[in-house]
């Protein structure tokens, strides 16, 4: 059995999706229906940067969609296979999730995007910055690190945001409380703690506003059953449901992505083998989780004409 899985933020680069549209009018055209669905020249800011506006949520989110979505296309318009075909799953990283139920077919691109653009918006506006921050404890567990989190808050607001893999997880809240739970950690046995150049402190409480206009977007977008379930981030479990998908959508905001869960959870149901689109970041985490499993990563045209010939 086989997923398509879908990476999260920080899979951005300037010079994405550029070498893909010069190859295939089907990626060209996926990028043109996201800039016309946006009203900006996202494609543009993919290609030639700046790498710092990049690097802003509102548009690191569509873009890293947009690119894997166009990666989806072209092994499916040019190669003539069909996700539904050879995929008995997908599942995506955070934001990647919107990437995923994209590829499924739940959610239209331009839908998607509009989405996204919200979400990142909405995410920034929710805790003024320098007042949150997120960090990564290498070699640690969920619940480890859970446990300094609860050791760290002090009546601020301090929890484990993402659980990747055995060794990785990522802690959010706080700016004060997150410090002093890096601080923490290497007395307690974590390898290291590693702060996060990010803008926002995702995937916790103080997200609670991005969560409710998400609800509001969302209440408004059309969502279809998905041509194969999709694994929630929060429950690391299969969904299809169109109204469930869109209540683990909001919730998906303020709680935590449970990537381990979910591969450990894809594995167990016979999934082999894990293609991820547009990144590879995730196939390191899936190898750490599931280590017989098999990981491919596809970022270029010559990724998605190898993967034809085994799939």
């Amino acid at each position: 059995m086989r997923a398509f899985i879908f990476p999260g933020q920080g899979s951005q680069a300037v010079g994405m999706g550029a070498a893909l549209a010069e190859a295939s009018p089907v990626a060209l055209e996926t990028f043109q229906e996201v800039d016309e669905a946006l009203g900006q020249h996202l494609f543009r800011l993919m290609r030639e940067g700046p790498a710092d506006e990049l690097t802003l949520t509102e548009n690191a989110q569509p873009a890293i969609m947009a690119n894997a979505v166009a990666m989806l296309r072209v092994l499916e318009k040019e190669g003539g296979v069909s996700l539904a075909d050879k995929a008995d799953f997908v599942a995506g990283h955070s934001l990647g999730e919107y990437s995923a139920l994209c590829a499924a077919g739940a959610i239209d691109l331009a839908t998607t995007a509009k989405l996204l653009k919200l979400r990142g918006q909405a995410m920034q506006a929710a805790v003024p910055v320098g007042e949150g921050a997120m960090a990564a404890l290498l070699g640690a567990d969920g619940d480890k690190a859970q446990a300094i989190a609860d050791e760290a808050a002090e009546g601020q607001v301090c929890t484990v945001a993402n659980d990747n893999d055995p060794n990785q997880v990522v802690i959010s809240g706080h700016r004060e409380a997150v410090e002093r739970a890096a601080a923490l950690a290497k007395d307690k046995g974590v390898k290291r703690a590693v702060m996060l150049p990010v803008s926002a402190p995702f995937h916790c409480p103080l997200m609670q506003p991005a969560a409710q206009a998400m609800e509001k977007a969302l209440a408004d977008a059309r969502i279809a059953p998905p041509l194969v379930p999709v694994y929630a981030n929060v429950t690391a479990a299969p969904v299809s449901d169109p109204d469930t998908i869109k209540a683990l959508l909001v919730e998906q905001v303020t709680g935590r992505v449970r990537w381990r869960e979910s591969v450990l959870a894809m594995h167990a149901a016979g999934v082999g083998q894990f293609v991820e689109f547009g990144g590879k970041v995730l196939g390191p985490m899936v190898k750490r989780t599931a280590p017989d499993a098999e990981t491919i990563s596809v970022i270029s045209m010559d990724d998605i004409e190898a993967l034809l010939k085994i799939i």
